[in-house]
This record gives C-alpha cells, sequence and structure tokens, in this order.
C-alpha cells in the first residue's frame, strides 16, 4: 500500500494532469454474488415493512423537520450557489461605470470648451463619464472548468449528506420506536404478571387461613409480588426516554408527541431480509456516494491548480463616453473605446504554484484513503448486521422453547403446592423463571426488530 501511494504521488506531480484515482478496497466474499431476493430490498421504503402508520407518519416528518437534515439542506444550497458562481468564471465580466470629476487644466487633460478661443487656454470644468469595462479570461488550460467541475462535485457530495443525514435519522427514529414499544411490551408482561402474582398471593392467604399453608409462604408471595412491582418505574424509564429521543429527532419539544405515542398499537411485523447483499448495493449507501463524490471534486482542483502553471490569456474592453455636461455625452469627439488581448506568464512567485498544487495533491490522497476507509466501514457495518441478527434469531427461538418449559414448569409446581407434595419455595423458583424467560424473550424481539432496523441502514437504505 505504502509503494502503491508513492507511485501515485510521483505520477500526479510529473504529469500535466493527476491520474484518474483508482481506490483499490477488497471486497469480501460475501457480497460477491447477487441473491435474487437482494435487489427488491433496495431502495424501498424499508420501515413500512413493520406494519405501523404511526411509525410511517414519524419516519416522513424525520425525513424533512431533523434538524440535521435541514442543516445538511442548507449546505446542499450553498454549494448549489458556489457552484453557479464558479461557473461564471468561465464566462465574460461586463461591468458599467459612472463618474464626475472636477478637474483645472483644459486640452492637456482631455477636456475641451465649446466656445473656447484658446484650445491651451487652462480652465476649470466638470467632467462626466459613462462607460462599460470587459474582462474575459480564455480558459486554455482548463482550470476554470476544472474548478467549475469540483463545485459541481461539492454540490453532489453535499445532496448525498443530505441522504446520509436522512439515513441516519431515519434509523434512529425507527431504533427508538421499537424499543419504546418493546418497553410497552415488557411493562404489559410486568403487569400481567404483577396481577397474576396478586391472585397467586390471595389463594396463599386463604391456605395460610385455613391451616393448609405457613406465613412463611405468605411473606415469600408478598416479597415475589413486590419485586415484579418494582420493575415498571425502570419500563416506564425507558420507554419516556425512548420518546423523547423520537420527539428530538422530528425537531420538538421532549415531551411533544407523548399523547401519540402512548397510543395502543398492533405488534410491529417483522420485515423480510434479505440473506446477503451484493456490492453494488452497498454502493448505494450515502456515504459511500458522497466520498466518490469529494474524490472526483479533489481530483478536479489538483488539475485546476497545474494550471495555473501556464499562461493566462486575457481579452479586455473598455468604451464610454465623457463630457463636460450632461448634454455632452452623446456621440462624438467624447467617445473612447480600447480592446484587446494580454498574456499573463508566471516567472517567479516563490514556489506558491507549486505548494498549491503539493496541498491539492495530498488532498487528493485524503479524498482516496477516506473513501476506502468509509467503503471498508460500510462492508463492517453490514457484516456486523448481518451477525447480530441472525444470532438474535438464534436467541430468540431458544428462549422460545425455553419459556415454553418455563411455563409448564410452573402449572406443575402449583399443581404439586396444591397437593401438598411440593413446597412453596419451588412455586416461587419456577415462577421466577418463567417471568425472567418471558422478559428475555420480549427483549429478543426488541432484538431482532432492531437489528433488522441497523440492516437497513447498513444496506443503504
Amino acid at each position: 500500500m505504502k509503494t502503491a501511494t508513492f507511485l501515485f504521488i510521483a505520477a500526479i506531480a510529473a504529469a500535466g494532469n493527476p491520474p484518474s484515482p483508482k481506490p483499490n478496497v477488497p471486497i469480501p466474499d460475501r457480497f460477491r454474488h447477487q441473491p435474487a431476493a437482494a435487489e427488491s430490498v433496495a431502495r424501498t421504503e424499508w420501515w413500512k415493512a413493520f406494519g405501523d402508520p404511526l411509525l410511517d407518519s414519524l419516519m416522513d416528518r424525520a425525513s424533512h423537520a431533523n434538524l440535521s437534515v435541514r442543516a445538511a439542506a442548507a449546505r446542499f444550497a450553498e454549494a448549489q450557489a458556489l457552484r453557479g458562481q464558479a461557473r461564471s468564471a468561465l464566462l465574460p465580466d461586463l461591468s458599467g461605470t459612472t463618474s464626475t470629476t472636477r478637474v483645472r487644466g483644459g486640452y492637456s487633460q482631455g477636456v475641451v470648451r465649446a466656445g473656447s478661443g484658446s484650445l491651451i487656454a487652462p480652465f476649470e470644468t466638470s467632467v462626466l463619464s459613462g462607460g462599460f469595462n470587459m474582462r474575459w479570461e480564455l480558459d486554455v488550460f482548463g482550470g476554470a472548468r476544472k474548478e467549475s467541475r469540483a463545485a459541481a462535485s461539492d454540490a453532489d457530495a453535499a445532496n448525498a449528506a443530505i441522504a446520509d443525514a436522512q439515513s441516519i435519522v431515519r434509523s434512529e427514529v425507527a431504533r427508538n420506536y421499537i424499543e419504546m414499544r418493546g418497553a410497552q411490551e415488557q411493562s404489559s408482561i410486568v403487569r400481567a404478571n404483577v396481577e397474576a402474582e396478586r391472585q397467586m398471593l390471595e389463594l396463599i392467604r386463604v391456605r395460610a387461613d385455613a391451616g393448609l399453608a405457613s406465613d412463611l409462604d405468605v411473606e415469600r408471595q408478598a416479597s415475589q409480588l413486590a419485586s415484579v412491582q418494582a420493575l415498571l418505574p425502570d419500563l416506564d424509564t425507558e420507554r419516556l426516554r425512548a420518546a423523547h429521543r423520537i420527539a428530538v429527532l422530528l425537531g420538538e419539544q421532549p415531551a411533544a408527541l407523548l399523547a401519540d405515542l402512548e397510543k395502543d398499537a398492533q405488534p410491529l411485523v417483522e420485515p423480510p431480509i434479505p440473506a446477503a447483499a451484493p456490492s453494488e448495493l452497498l454502493k448505494r449507501r450515502p456515504d459511500v456516494r458522497r466520498a466518490e463524490f469529494e474524490i472526483a471534486a479533489a481530483y478536479a482542483r489538483a488539475g485546476a491548480a497545474r494550471a495555473d502553471l501556464y499562461p493566462k490569456f486575457v481579452i479586455t474592453g473598455l468604451s464610454g463616453r465623457q463630457g463636460t455636461d450632461l448634454s455632452g455625452l452623446t456621440l462624438g469627439a467624447g467617445n473612447f473605446f480600447s480592446v484587446g488581448p494580454g498574456v499573463s506568464l508566471p516567472i517567479f512567485n516563490g514556489g506558491r504554484i507549486r505548494s498549491n498544487i503539493a496541498a491539492r495533491d495530498a488532498r487528493l490522497e485524503q479524498a482516496l484513503r477516506a473513501y476506502e476507509s468509509d467503503v471498508l466501514a460500510a462492508f463492517e457495518e453490514t457484516e456486523n448486521a448481518f451477525v447480530a441478527r441472525d444470532r438474535a434469531e438464534l436467541k430468540r427461538k431458544d428462549l422460545l422453547a425455553g419459556f415454553q418449559a418455563a411455563s409448564r414448569s410452573v402449572e406443575l409446581a402449583q399443581e404439586l403446592y396444591l397437593r401438598g407434595l411440593a413446597d412453596f419455595l419451588t412455586v416461587l423458583d419456577a415462577q421466577r423463571q418463567r417471568f425472567q424467560t418471558e422478559r428475555e424473550l420480549a427483549a429478543s424481539r426488541t432484538a431482532v426488530l432492531s437489528s433488522g432496523v441497523a440492516l437497513c441502514k447498513a444496506l443503504g437504505e
């Protein structure tokens, strides 16, 4: 890699134009083959597969109302304006001028007063003048055209940055929404268990009053009930934190969306996720596209810097009229004009041009390395997203089997306790195990949905 970089920089220094940049990024085996289902996921509104209208509304609002997205849009507007400014350098520059001066002299200053007996006698008068100036630098060696292309690439990069900001914001909204719904689901599980534990406590108290259970069993069940109830405040905190974050992502006050988000919603549907993705799909990631445009801009500016080594050809022109009063600003002897080419050639500038070329080459090298880094990060993020979702799915299957077994163990333990064949401690252990497994199962469903969001973001959706 170091040898290739050295040869790359040496080629730039030797040639009149920098060579076309060719980043070299290895493609992992997973991304070399395109499955049939992968392309169907590309460039879709993936969040609609969750089947939640409220989430759809939040995602649409986030794509435009988020402050980061709006700032990126402002940067794009700035880049568009700078693009027009760079393009104007290719066209002639025409300006109008007017002036009025008070002079003393006469013919020696180029002023003639009508009716004067002598052309050389001094006199004092006002001189009015008006005209047009024109300057046009001919872009013989392409410096202005390359600067214009660089500005156009900057605008494209800024446009890709908008899409990148939208992708990040949408994934953050979806992730927080899923976490909020997950906290709501766990709260429902806890409340259902609280009710079951309360009924069990009443049953044990009845048995204790009848002499079939001890006061120790009553206290154990009361302790179990209190420990389950103590989980609700933390879940409410998690739910409210996610709701506040969603509101801020939409550019609202933290508590602005609580009323809408508190509404009951149907369980989220798991969207289909491809098993692999081609490298072409990763190239659609906004951050990778932005890096490509930044390379193009740096490449164009490196070429524009070299154009300063060559002569500049300029056509200048001047035309106008002057007189001693307004009535004298007519066609006649007071007309003046000039037009002609000019050439400027850099001879000595203290190494400024060469230093600028070296700086532009270094920035091109930085853009190349940044592109390679972004592509590798895209591969890494996608690989991690695939792994996280696969493992979350496996964990959920194991927890589902464990929850079914724990539910049967609770039924058996309660039946044995009621028959007097087991102590109440066995029932408590079975209840705790089922409750813990049920909560972990709910958390695993949230993890599966969140990993799907992370995968869609990694694929540049």
